[in-house]
């Protein structure tokens, strides 16, 4: 599956990169976008395409914290109608999962949650669908740039309790603690923050009953004009959300759905496909993207996957990609290699 981002957002981060001195339509240009795809609201970019916008505009911008101000994000980002749909919620807990349910409308090439840690809770910011790796820059804004939506939300600080990031620990590492003002650690298994349940809990000064059922409406119809509204998309996202915890279980996957677990089988057997086959689906998505990072031992990889035994995971790449994992691996430095 292509995954991709709004046009919004997109348009959003060159308007950020143009106010760091970086030269936006060259910029444009080098990463191979036809500038005149920035004119068409509906426009969608794929992963790699952001990602490479990214990395070429750290690279030019001499900047490896670039995006790591919380005025940026504030005058830059834009959640489009998602934003609208959290600032009529209750509060922000339920703004967040709103977000949660709705990313796909901004990005679906990214994966938000909240896992809860006692009366606390952890925003875990993820992704797939990515051929190249994810410039570290692009994760840390993205968790910045939700921080700082938190506070647009209810009208005051909010403070990390603590921040978390999968890269490791960066030169820069005291620009990452000025910035979000918590204890930072690195080199973890996700991109996550985590914030008080009394930040969760403070109400949204415009909350509107009627104003969100109306973006909710026009959010399900995006959703449904991406494709992303079906069952079996859903599904597969809450699997990617997972997988590293462990093999999901599908009544589970179903609970988190608010479906009953026949319900789920019913609904996804009449989109001629089965729980089973989206998350070999989604496993075979992200071995790929893994198999690309030599950073990630091929145990690692496993445990990421969900399998329980590596052997499994062997298995699982010769039926995937004809090889097992060692050999894959090779073969794709190889190929990037030669293309280089």
């Amino acid at each position: 599956m292509q995954r991709t981002s709004s046009c919004t957002w997109t348009k959003g981060i060159l308007e950020m990169f143009a106010s760091q001195g970086v030269d936006v339509p060259r910029l444009v240009k080098a990463a191979g976008i036809d500038a005149a795809r920035l004119e068409n609201p509906v426009e969608r970019f794929g992963a790699d395409e952001v990602s490479r916008l990214w990395e070429l505009a750290v690279a030019w911008s001499g900047n490896p914290v670039l995006g790591m101000d919380r005025a940026l994000t504030s005058k830059h980002v834009n959640f489009d109608v998602v934003g609208y749909a959290m600032l009529s919620s209750p509060d922000l807990r339920a703004g967040l999962q709103s977000m949660a349910r709705y990313m796909a409308v901004i990005s679906d090439a990214a994966t938000f949650e909240l896992l809860a840690d006692g009366p606390n809770c952890w925003l875990v910011l993820g992704g797939s669908g990515y051929a190249m790796p994810v410039p570290r820059q692009r994760y840390a804004y993205g968790l910045l740039s939700i921080l700082t939506l938190c506070e647009w939300l209810i009208r005051r600080e909010v403070r990390a309790l603590a921040v978390e990031f999968k890269f490791p620990e960066p030169p820069e590492v005291d620009r990452y603690r000025q910035v979000f003002g918590c204890p930072m650690r690195f080199g973890l298994a996700e991109n996550r923050m985590l914030l008080a349940g009394a930040d969760l809990a403070a109400p949204i000064p415009s909350r509107n009953p009627s104003m969100l059922a109306m973006h909710e409406h026009v959010l399900q119809e995006r959703l449904a004009a991406l494709g992303n509204a079906r069952t079996s998309y859903r599904v597969s996202e809450e699997i990617i959300r997972r997988l590293h915890r462990g093999e999901p279980r599908r009544d589970e996957i179903a609970a988190s759905l608010a479906l009953a677990d026949r319900t789920l089988q019913r609904r996804l057997h009449e989109e001629s496909t089965s729980f089973q086959q989206l998350l070999d689906d989604a496993r075979r998505e992200l071995a790929r993207k893994y198999l690309t990072e030599e950073k990630y031992p091929l145990n690692q990889v496993a445990d990421m996957l969900g399998f329980v035994d590596q052997s499994n995971f062997f298995r699982a790449c010769k039926r995937w990609f004809g090889e097992p994992p060692g050999q894959y691996r090779r073969r794709l430095a190889d190929e990037a290699r030669t293309a280089g």
